[in-house]
């Protein structure tokens, strides 16, 4: 005969089952435990470009849309344009093309993006896998962490460093995001 804490422990193990088969595969790629200084931004970025991707694998496009953390307005869909300009304006505009606009405004409005209403899943992940292309390509091009380009936004020089520490913040502060959005519209939490 088993005891009732052994009974919970039990009915505890089989809800955790059931919730990691409905889970979606998770395909990011740890950071490594060591490494360069490089490697390591590097490694955290993309870590974190996958998270969002995680994010909103699974949902439709009405489901992306969804506003799902009220009085915000913030969506998934529009997180994801969010990071495509964050991508265009931290990576591409210093360090290659300074007078290219923005992903959804002409007027570096970087509000803009916010607004997914009439926006799919098949835009707006184009768009943002095609800047985040761009960005490694411009960032394994560089001689090092301190090569500079000129932020035309701030109208000063940004070195390759700052600029991979800031987006990876900005990474980090909208998979937060993220994650209330995503429990809002299905419950999935976590990773």
């Amino acid at each position: 005969m088993t005891s009732r804490q052994d009974r919970e422990r039990e009915q505890d193990q089989d809800q955790d089952q059931e919730q990691d088969q409905d889970r979606i595969p998770d395909p990011r790629v740890a950071p490594p435990k060591l490494g360069g200084e490089r490697e390591t931004l590097r490694a955290f970025l993309d870590y974190h470009r996958a998270t969002l991707a995680l994010k909103c694998a699974g949902l439709t496009d009405d489901e992306l849309r969804r506003a799902s953390a009220p009085p915000s307005t913030l969506t998934l869909l529009g997180l994801v344009r969010h990071l495509a300009e964050v991508e265009r304006a931290w990576f591409r505009r210093p360090f290659e093309d300074q007078d290219v606009p923005l992903v959804w405004s002409d007027e570096t409005d970087f509000q803009a993006a916010y607004d997914a209403n009439a926006s799919t899943r098949a835009e707006a992940f184009a768009a943002w896998e095609a800047e985040v292309e761009t960005s490694r390509r411009i960032e394994r091009a560089a001689g090092s962490l301190d090569v500079a380009g000129f932020q035309p936004r701030w109208g000063e020089e940004v070195s390759l460093r700052m600029v991979m520490v800031h987006v990876l913040l900005e990474y980090g502060r909208h998979n937060g995001h993220a994650d209330f959005l995503r429990e809002g519209i299905d419950g999935t939490v976590g990773a």
